[in-house]
């Protein structure tokens, strides 16, 4: 298993943990080849740049690692910066295939989630990226945005992402239809879903308000979740995290703003909540706290945006709202919570859809597959 951490954590650090986790727990030797961002401050711009292209070390240290482990597949999750796409060229040079998880749209988008000014951006997609370097999409920076939007049409024009990954993950239909529209092969595109492990039974009697957990930034719609809140004499939603809006939630949110708490607490609130709000402006990937409100028995009101659209069932898992609509999304607050039976059968069904897709023992079952589906393919 290879990552490159975030300086932030966020939610794919979480899922390369629990990956790891669970394989070891059914009887699989796993290494784990971690490079961190926060060595980005310990070298230059220019260096960082070239690492974002090509990586010496992470070359060097993957042939000693494969040398030493001597893997059945080697599972890449996020490349930026440090371990860049020499890692897929470092396995392929000693027979190892590769899986690669698309926990975002980095290979289409530099920015990475199709967003630019707080509104869906699709300029990129399926085109040589030179427009992110105009907008300076990636970190506000010309220079940034160039060195991504270098590798990507680099590595693009030297069949990299074409030739030396034997499948992709995609985490739902609707991320594998732009990888595809993007250029990627469809059929090397397996799809899998984040998990999380939650064997109890969860308790519908006794929950009241919604919750926000997340970061306090443009894309995750939390400007549009204060807006709505706003418009509600009370409306009841608590709000776990931090971030850019961190002053404004307090503002509005007053004694229902929580900050940062431990995954042990948020998921203790989130079971006794009688719903989540996801209000992303932009495509998520696979919201992990999506999973963990299914499984607590929690229903989801989401915008109707991207997989979000198709990861809430309208009416049955949740409600969906208009984008970016702080309106729209005050009256399905408000009809949450006036409508508490119906939150509650909502609530059941998005466990039943939990225990169906979303269960340990069922991603390990579909991962396990998509690795004998790589080894199978590089023969």
């Amino acid at each position: 298993m290879v990552h490159n951490a975030y300086q932030q954590r966020g939610g794919e650090d979480s899922v390369v943990e629990s990956e790891v986790a669970l394989l070891r727990e059914h009887g699989h030797e796993v290494a784990l080849h971690l490079r961190h961002n926060d060595d980005v401050n310990k070298v230059s711009r220019l260096n960082v740049a070239a690492q974002t292209l090509w990586s010496t070390q992470t070359t060097r240290e993957i042939k000693a690692l494969i040398e030493k482990f001597r893997p059945d597949v080697m599972h890449v999750h996020n490349t930026l910066p440090l371990v860049s796409p020499s890692v897929y060229w470092a396995a392929n040079s000693l027979g190892v295939p590769v899986v690669q998880t698309l926990h975002n749209f980095r290979l289409m988008c530099p920015q990475a989630i199709f967003l630019r000014e707080g509104k869906v951006c699709e300029d990129c997609l399926g085109k040589l990226p030179w427009r992110a370097v105009q907008h300076r999409c990636y970190r506000g920076s010309v220079v940034q945005s160039g060195a991504v939007a270098v590798m990507l049409s680099a590595h693009r024009a030297l069949g990299t992402f074409q030739n030396k990954v034997s499948r992709y993950i995609a985490l739902n239909q609707f991320c594998k239809d732009k990888f595809v529209a993007g250029g990627l092969p469809a059929e090397r595109i397996s799809i899998k879903p984040n998990f999380v492990s939650w064997p109890a039974q969860p308790e519908w009697g006794g929950r009241s308000g919604g919750l926000f957990v997340g970061r306090l930034s443009e894309e995750k719609g939390i400007a549009v979740m204060l807006a709505a809140m706003r418009l509600m004499p009370a409306p009841g939603v608590e709000i776990i995290g931090g971030g850019a809006f961190e002053a404004e939630a307090k503002a509005v949110a007053g004694a229902g703003y929580l900050g940062f708490l431990p995954l042990q607490d948020i998921m203790a609130r989130m079971a006794s909540a009688a719903f989540l709000v996801l209000p992303s402006v932009c495509y998520e990937g696979f919201p992990r706290t999506l999973v963990e409100a299914y499984a607590s028995g929690t229903p989801v009101i989401a915008s109707r945006l991207g997989s979000m659209a198709e990861l809430v069932a309208d009416g049955r898992t949740g409600l969906l709202f208009n984008p970016g609509d702080a309106e729209d999304l005050a009256a399905k607050i408000e009809w949450a919570q006036s409508h508490p039976q119906e939150m509650i059968r909502m609530g059941q069904a998005a466990r039943q859809e939990y225990e169906a897709r979303y269960t340990p023992e069922r991603n390990c079952a579909e991962l396990i597959e998509i690795y004998r589906a790589a080894m199978a393919q590089s023969g």
